[in-house]
């Protein structure tokens, strides 16, 4: 299995109480295993509140929901062993 690396990181967002923000991450293959993302070091999961999905098989792509001030903190894309925050 080819070494799946990120090709375009995370950039950092400013967003209003009750908006949604969208976080985008491109990787270097199609159907990358072992990708992660998080929020201030807790797992997400595709809910009603963070939509997880991919866009042309690359592009991994973050959609948090109605976002509070709980939510203010560091995201972080994973795939293997490379990681980008924002």
């Amino acid at each position: 299995e080819p070494d799946v690396t990120i090709v375009s990181g995370l950039k950092d967002m400013v967003v209003f109480e009750g908006d949604d923000v969208t976080f985008r991450c491109q990787v270097s293959h199609e159907n990358a295993r072992d990708v992660e993302w998080k929020l201030q070091d807790v797992a997400l999961q595709n809910n009603e509140m963070n939509e997880i999905s991919v866009e042309k098989g690359k592009i991994h792509i973050l959609t948090l929901r109605k976002v509070t001030e709980q939510d203010i903190g560091t995201i972080a894309f994973r795939v293997g062993p490379h990681t980008s925050t924002a």
